[in-house]
């Protein structure tokens, strides 16, 4: 192959297709799932306090498996067939959704859609770090963030469309709606699956240029393991992003409204990330992400405080600014401060580390809303927010 023919649109060949792959994945899933919330609390009746246990149940399901999965990817020194068996997974559960009768049975079927992310997503994002060098690393997750929220954004705009032509204006989610949601978003997922499976090449993991031994124990510096905890002390106040959507609904907004809104937020999420994920590769790491995270913080003070639809929706957008500037940025952090060779098992952690505590952050968001009131849930991960952005500031960061 000559050289130069590797790269599409200036990035490199698999750095290009996996974007593609989460592109078509994230129209499937942000069809199917954004809106599943809605579902369970306008034609399941199901409270607060249940959507929350689903939603920390599933991400917490998905993060013990990433730490498996990634440990297994660098043991048998393999990215590409894991991540194609998560992608098929979840391609395969979301369309049980369409007849699902019962929370139990909505909760089984998003635990089987997030198996299948825990097995994809650490050696997916280890085979991105091993395709990408260092120089254009941030540039490469911005793009693969880029990509994936791209998808969200026709997702939600389909599902915009459709509860335009079935409900148009009704203020609840109707069961018919969600059902045409579900079977339409089906198509791109299977998609996703086709395009890894054919077009991404697998990538070996190396260290100086030798093949990792199986059984070499790999070791993190210390550094890694502090990001980890302050990882956890954000995302204590980071509960699920369905109690947005409820703070949305808590306001008034209707089903086509929530829906519209979400499209303006990943599209500020999808034009910030690959330019901030490149800046963090001149700026640096830690700014970009305390950047992030203080806007994060003014965003849930926002919530809490907003008392008409005009204001959320402004906090909603300024959302989508957060997620643009850390979600890729963070994870080329993780590529820069561990071996190589450990870069799968390191993503497990860090993955873990997210959505292990997205189940109390979650529960506790549910619980403050339904026994004081839904400005405390906002106020609560403002707060701890803001507790870890400053330990964040203390962390000296080296590259390893």
């Amino acid at each position: 192959m000559k050289k130069g023919a590797k790269r599409i649109l200036g990035l490199e060949r698999n750095v290009f297709y996996l974007g593609l792959v989460s592109f078509f994945n994230d129209i499937s899933s942000e069809m199917t799932l954004t809106l599943l919330p809605l579902f369970l609390y306008d034609v399941l009746g199901v409270p607060t306090s249940i959507i929350g246990l689903i939603e920390g149940t599933a991400e917490a399901t998905a993060s013990l498996l990433k730490i498996a999965s990634g440990w297994l990817s660098d043991r048998i020194r393999a990215r590409k067939k894991l991540a194609v068996a998560g992608y098929s997974l979840s391609a395969f559960s979301k369309p049980f959704l369409a007849v699902a009768g019962s929370w139990p049975a909505v909760l089984i079927i998003r635990w089987l859609d997030r198996v299948g992310k825990g097995i994809r997503t650490s050696p997916r994002d280890a085979l991105l770090a091993d395709s990408a060098p260092y120089e254009e690393r941030g540039k490469a997750f911005g793009w693969h963030r880029a990509a994936d929220t791209g998808g969200a954004v026709l997702g939600l705009a389909g599902a915009a469309a459709v509860i335009a032509l079935t409900q148009r204006g009704a203020l609840a989610l109707s069961l018919r709606t969600y059902r045409d949601i579900v079977l339409i978003g089906m198509i791109p997922g299977f998609i996703a699956v086709l395009i890894i499976a054919a077009m991404v090449e697998e990538k070996r993991p190396k260290a100086k240029g030798e093949p990792v031994p199986t059984r070499q124990a790999v070791r993190f510096p210390s550094t890694f393991y502090l990001f980890l905890g302050i990882i956890v002390l954000f995302t204590l106040g980071n509960s699920s992003d369905a109690f947005l959507i409820l703070r949305a609904r808590n306001l008034g907004l209707s089903t086509l409204g929530i829906s519209l809104v979400l499209v303006g937020f990943n599209v500020f999420y999808t034009i910030l990330s690959m330019p901030a994920g490149a800046l963090s590769d001149s700026w640096g790491r830690k700014r970009v992400i305390l950047l992030g995270w203080s806007i994060y913080t003014l965003t849930y003070l926002g919530f809490a405080k907003a008392r008409s639809v005009a204001v959320l929706i402004g906090f909603y957008f300024l959302y989508g600014v957060y997620y643009g500037t850390t979600e890729g940025t963070a994870r080329a952090l993780v590529a820069d401060i561990v071996p190589q060779e450990g870069r799968a098992t390191a993503y497990g952690l860090y993955h873990a580390a997210v959505g292990l505590s997205a189940f109390p952050a979650s529960f506790v968001a549910g619980v403050l809303w339904d026994k004081i009131s839904p400005a405390a849930t906002f106020y609560f991960g403002a707060l701890m927010a803001g507790l870890a952005a400053t330990a964040f500031l203390l962390l000296p960061l080296r590259r390893t």
